[in-house]
């Protein structure tokens, strides 16, 4: 891959991140997903940012396995309901359709 290709390929990586980050917090439900963040899904979901954008290939597969990770791991070393985390889990894999349209 040549140079332009790998900023190309950053820049999307990038786009996606942001659109992310913006559909979690200012999105539709971003009122209510603000009154109910608590810290730990801030985290999660910051570390979900954090891991797209160590991945070379951002595809649906990828990202869904990468929430599953991110949720195994949550309950394991986090005190959280499985409830909440399920809910999460749920937004997250939800925000891929938002995220992949700012891939293209």
């Amino acid at each position: 891959m040549g140079k332009s290709g790998k900023v190309i390929g950053a820049g999307m990586a990038l786009a996606a991140m942001g659109a992310a980050a913006v559909y979690f917090l200012a999105g539709k439900r971003g009122r209510e997903n603000r009154e109910k963040i608590s810290a730990w899904t801030l985290k999660m979901k910051a570390e979900v940012l954090c891991e797209m954008k160590k991945m070379k290939d951002i595809n649906e597969d990828a990202y869904y396995d990468l929430v599953d990770r991110m949720a195994a791991r949550y309950k394991k070393v986090e005190r959280v309901g499985t409830a909440e985390l399920d809910r999460l889990t749920k937004e997250l894999k939800g925000a891929w359709a938002h995220i992949s349209r700012q891939l293209k």
